[in-house]
């Protein structure tokens, strides 16, 4: 882990020698790092052949903040590949906020300063996208999986029903992407009650609900979710992502501390950016770390939040969330767990993380969760205690300036929990075959990684490229899966994905599994 080590950063308002000031600083940052003499950084490598870990990025872009005293987006080490275009970026940072506050130092503009401003060309890379640096890397991305021969995996065209089974170009696949883990959606229940709310209420409310689009549907849902969890109350917002978001954003604010596990979603992550809180990610599920950084750094701020998953969607694992309770009501903070994926999928009701450990539900301040996945519709809650949800509804503009949920989404949803409440059999199948496929693929020697009772199973192969090229031959043999790799997970990490669902069948795993094994082994041999 990179120490907090000053530097001297000889930095001049308005100056271009700040690009060659910053990329010193970054070469000695990344020498001490790698233990290496400063001649031997290339400035145009990128970070990931230097094998930087999540967790140094991240520190290193905090150590940046405290050096240049300016405020940086944490995965500055993913947005720039090298130091050359890291520094550039940050060199017209720190100009421009330099320049910025010159200007309004005075109460009338400094004109002769305005005059006296040496113009450059702008680059068409700052007004025209198709010139934008990451729409280039992404079409060189594009162009590369094209030339290895292989298939575009992304945005492929599905007929009918995603469950076990889904329809490409007239052809049916046993179906490993998709999060319909109880098959809650196409089922007729479900189909029925969406169709009667649209019937009802139209297909929009057209309105935000504190206006004038409030339904009894809404109110009858959030009864249903705070009751599933075992909390007082609920609200329902109509994103997922925009849950986390809106959430976080408008709950903490500067004087604030949000912790993190290095794993969470892109949509914490935002929310903690927003929020212009302090950010402190901890190694994923080390709930050590984190009591170590609250007992350095609590007393320092306001509120304090930590953020955990119920069940990690890149590789399907639980953390330990006893202990996560303990540490926070040690250090007086608040809990908050993203149930995306554990909702619906663990305990033996599928009431979640919370019923896997018998927790008190209490004990957790904010407990999030999806429509998406379980509940066969689209949205997403954050239940908790009455005070929280009022000032949520009341105050949170991705709440009141957004319009509510929509009739047949609420209504889909509404259905699907009151039907896994009367049908707790569903998990209990789901459950079962997940397992099936968990130990079929540890006995044929795949590496499942971190994998353990979710409906997740990642199969990790440790190159980008061979993920790319089994997906497609597994496509060929009729089963569909989609590949992760560099750089939504690291290089040595690059996987398949498989999402379990009640609806699979034993034959359609043990199938799935000799042929994995088959194709793995073919490309393994070339």
């Amino acid at each position: 882990m990179v120490e907090n080590k000053v530097y001297s950063l000889p930095i001049h308002s308005n100056s271009f020698s700040n690009v060659e000031a910053i990329q010193s600083l970054l070469i000695s940052m990344l020498a001490e790092r790698l233990e290496r003499e400063p001649g031997e950084i290339d400035i145009y490598k990128d970070f990931s052949d230097y094998s930087i870990s999540s967790l140094e990025a991240i520190n290193l872009s905090a150590n940046l903040e405290k050096i240049l005293n300016h405020k940086f987006s944490p995965t500055l080490f993913w947005d720039y590949s090298n130091i050359n275009t890291l520094s550039l970026y940050l060199a017209e940072q720190m100009n421009v906020s330099e320049s910025i506050s010159e200007l309004s130092a005075d109460k009338e503009p400094n004109n002769s300063l305005i005059e006296n401003t040496k113009y450059v060309e702008i680059l068409p890379e700052y007004y025209n996208f198709e010139f934008y640096p990451k729409y280039l890397q992404l079409e060189q991305q594009l162009a590369e999986i094209e030339a290895l021969g292989t298939t575009n995996p992304f945005f492929t065209v599905h007929d009918g029903v995603a469950k076990d089974t889904t329809i490409v170009d007239q052809r049916k696949l046993i179906n490993y992407s998709t999060y319909n883990y109880l098959g809650m959606s196409g089922d007729s229940t479900i189909s029925k009650a969406a169709k009667q709310a649209i019937d009802y209420y139209g297909t929009s409310v057209s309105a935000s609900r504190i206006s004038s689009g409030e339904k009894l549907l809404h109110l009858e849902l959030e009864k249903e979710i705070a009751d599933l969890i075992g909390t007082e109350d609920c609200i329902v917002y109509v994103g997922g992502h925009a849950t986390n978001v809106a959430t976080i954003s408008h709950l903490f604010g500067r004087d604030d501390l949000i912790v993190y596990d290095l794993l969470d979603h892109n949509s914490i992550l935002e929310g903690c950016l927003l929020s212009g809180a302090t950010m402190i990610a901890f190694p994923h599920n080390e709930w050590q770390a984190l009591d170590k950084i609250l007992y350095e750094h609590r007393h320092n701020y306001k509120r304090v939040l930590v953020v955990i998953e119920g069940v990690y969607s890149a590789d399907g694992d639980i953390p330990n969330l006893p202990k996560f309770i303990e540490v926070k009501k040690r250090h007086k903070a608040f809990l908050m767990v993203d149930e995306a994926h554990s909702i619906g999928v663990l305990g033996k009701q599928g009431r979640g993380i919370g019923e896997y450990f018998a927790i008190d539900p209490i004990d957790v301040d904010l407990w999030m969760g999806t429509l998406s996945k379980s509940f066969a519709s689209c949205g997403g809650y954050i239940a908790g205690c009455k005070a929280l949800v009022k000032y949520l509804k009341y105050t949170a503009p991705g709440f009141v300036y957004s319009v509510g949920i929509s009739p047949p989404n609420a209504g889909a949803a509404l259905a699907a929990i009151r039907l896994l409440k009367a049908q707790p059999e569903r998990v209990s199948c789901l459950q079962q075959r997940a397992k099936l496929f968990l130990e079929l693929a540890k006995e044929r020697g795949l590496n499942t990684g971190m994998s353990g009772d979710s409906a997740i199973v990642s199969i990790i192969l440790g190159k980008s490229l061979q993920s790319i090229q089994l997906a497609e031959a597994l496509f060929n043999r009729d089963i569909n899966v989609q590949p992760m790799f560099y750089p939504s997970v690291p290089e040595n990490a690059a996987r398949l994905r498989f999402f379990i669902s009640c609806n699979h069948t034993e034959e359609q795993i043990h199938f799935t599994v000799d042929t994995l094994v088959e194709e793995w082994t073919k490309i393994k041999s070339k």
